[in-house]
């Protein structure tokens, strides 16, 4: 991000901060990432190769399983592999919805502690070794070495923030693997509606795992930070209208953000937990399946499963179709689902292409866009105004989503499929962007060693519910308006904006560039301050028609939009000589840069000044008053 006078910030020392990571910890999969030796993050794999690790713990006999290969548990050992304790985490017993089929160990009542969720899980548990023996109370024929005692069945209850704190403690652990040094500190992600007793329960059970916690980062958050700190890179402009799409496993978030000169202040939220990748599972689970009982004319009933072999079943093709789903984001061309023994011992293999494939996730599409016409419009703009979307989860990275959402936005509209970046770990790849922005919020944390004032003041700021979060924004774009006379459209003149709608206020905005004076001998520079309504109009047009068609049903007109810019109210006007106009072919011209500051208070100071070999020359200013 540019210093306020747009010159570039001083590059960190990456050698002098602690080593911190950041943690995106999702309710179906979560991922790690470290700060590089450039100070950029990325996320890494744990030991088993994953990147993306699947939130589960499961318990077999002496063995404890976490990530995927506890995932893996769900087909034979369902009942003592847990997944979803993430999205339970603060909540009361009696809170939790008892109908939900659950593929993995259901939820409990804890036997010791009333209203509290829990897990009952079954173990083997080795048995006490017995004493060595010794020559001085055991004959010397009994001397030899005591054979190791078999282990009991043995019934183990944990809490949701037990697991939860191993899960964490795995994820770090994997992290100082990599790093080969002990982990000082990490920003963790937590969904939008996370609530105060959800906050607090996973930072204790963070801190139980051994974890410091620097901050629980917003979900949009850290999805921003991530988007904002390599804007330049792919050509973004720094002041922009970003919307998030967080389509999670059981859940979509969205929000629309305004971006300006790297702040991002949030215009509107909308959660809707009935969809998410799990409803797209669900509809690949029955293709499959029904084309299994095809194939077979053996009867697979599946999403839901009615007995435990198709229950077996269903959790096969449920992992069968992770790898579905990541080949189609990959490939223009067929995925395909294989399983071995899917029922009845009869393998089944079969495939899908990418028509197919977005024709059965179609419902799920049209509900994610229907979602952000809800959100674009409740924020009081259209989706023409909508500059960048950014995806979160690993279902955001189907590219029919990308292609179901572009119908409504503008041709310009920038994703990480029109830069490319959406896969294979690119800055745009939904699967890591979260984890890579706590990683970069952990870096801005760490800055500052100690705890001093300055750093309790850093933290607040970011604290949940802080008056930071409540930060005030301009509601109109304020400008300057060159008049010219017969000049053609709406405004009469030349319109540069300074500070755009929805910027966080205070702000502080410079433009330079070259006037033309004319020909005319006295040298005078003059503009209009405006604030101006921006719009989006739109226009229904006829659809061309080929006239050898026979005319059979009359269709729809076709929708053509256009922005719109109207000036509103004029704040001020300032005029200055030009003394260091040069000639050129005839014409005067001659630089200017203009600065708008607006306070807290939404005070508006504009100051112009005429730019000379000697830098700085003529000054005029301006205050207005608050609107």
């Amino acid at each position: 991000m540019a210093a306020p006078n747009g010159t570039a910030e001083a590059p960190i020392e990456v050698s002098a901060i602690p080593t911190v990571v950041g943690i995106n910890f999702g309710n179906s999969y979560a991922s790690i990432a470290v700060l590089t030796k450039e100070g950029s993050a990325e996320c890494i794999a744990n030991e088993d190769g994953e990147r993306q690790i699947a939130c589960a713990v499961a318990f077999f006999g002496e063995e404890m399983y976490v990530g995927n290969q506890a995932k893996h548990q769900l087909v034979k050992n369902s009942q003592n592999t847990i997944t979803g304790f993430r999205n339970l985490l603060g909540k009361k017993f009696s809170d939790i919805p008892k109908d939900r089929p659950t593929a993995s160990a259901p939820v409990i009542q804890h036997p010791d502690h009333p209203d509290e969720p829990a897990y009952k899980v079954q173990i083997l548990q080795a048995a006490p070794t017995p004493l060595p023996t010794t020559a001085s109370n055991t004959p010397a024929a009994s001397q030899a070495a005591t054979p190791r005692s078999e282990p009991t069945p043995a019934e183990r209850i944990l809490t949701v923030s037990e697991v939860t704190s191993i899960f964490l403690k795995s994820l770090v652990q994997s992290a100082e693997d990599f790093l080969g040094k002990k982990v000082q500190g990490a920003v963790i992600s937590i969904p939008a509606w996370f609530n105060e007793a959800q906050r607090a329960a996973l930072e204790k059970a963070a801190a139980d795992a051994g974890i410091k916690v620097l901050q629980l980062l917003e979900e949009a958050g850290a999805a921003a930070v991530t988007a904002t700190s390599n804007a330049s890179a792919q050509g973004i402009s720094a002041d922009r209208t970003q919307l998030i799409v967080d389509l999670g496993s059981s859940a979509l978030e969205l929000s629309l953000l305004s971006i300006r000169d790297g702040l991002a202040h949030s215009l509107a939220t909308l959660s809707d937990p009935g969809v998410g990748g799990d409803a797209i599972d669900d509809k690949l689970i029955k293709y499959f399946a029904k084309e299994f009982t095809k194939k077979t004319k053996t009867p697979l009933a599946v999403a839901p499963a009615a007995d435990a072999q198709d229950r077996r079943a269903e959790a096969k093709l449920r992992l069968a179709v992770e790898h579905t789903k990541r080949t189609i984001s990959a490939s223009p061309g067929a995925a395909t689902c294989a399983v071995e023994s899917l029922k009845d011992g009869l393998d089944y293999t079969g495939s899908i292409n990418r028509l197919r494939f977005d024709m059965e996730a179609r419902s799920v599409y049209e509900r994610v866009y229907a979602k952000v016409q809800e959100l674009v419009a409740a924020a009081g703009l259209d989706l023409y105004d909508v500059d960048e979307i950014v995806y979160v989860g690993g279902s955001a990275s189907l590219p029919g989503l990308d292609e179901h959402l572009a119908q409504g936005f503008t041709e310009s509209i920038a994703t990480p499929f029109t830069a490319g970046t959406v896969v294979g770990g690119g800055e745009g790849d939904p699967t890591t962007i979260l984890a890579r922005g706590c990683a970069l919020q952990a870096k801005l944390l760490a800055l500052l060693a100690e705890e001093t004032e300055e750093e309790r003041e850093v933290k607040s700021a970011f604290a949940y519910g802080s008056k930071w979060q409540q930060a005030k924004a301009t509601n109109k774009t304020i400008g300057m308006l060159f008049p010219e006379e017969n000049a053609e459209g709406p405004l009469g003149g030349q319109w540069i904006p300074v500070v755009l709608r929805e910027t966080v206020v205070p702000a502080r905005r410079t433009v330079s560039f070259e006037v033309d004076l004319g020909e005319s001998e006295e040298k005078k520079v003059g503009f209009e301050v405006w604030e101006a309504k921006e719009g989006v109009k739109i226009e229904k047009i006829k659809p061309p028609r080929d006239e050898e068609e026979e005319e059979e049903e009359e269709e729809e007109d076709i929708e053509v939009k256009e922005k719109t810019v109207e000036k509103e109210s004029l704040l001020a006007s300032l005029t200055l000589a030009a003394k260091e106009a040069s000639q050129k072919n005839g014409r005067w011209t001659t630089k200017l840069e203009v600065q708008f500051v607006v306070d807290a208070e939404g005070k508006l100071s504009v100051t112009a000044w005429e730019v000379g070999k000697n830098g700085r020359g003529e000054q005029a200013s301006v205050a207005v008053g608050p609107a």
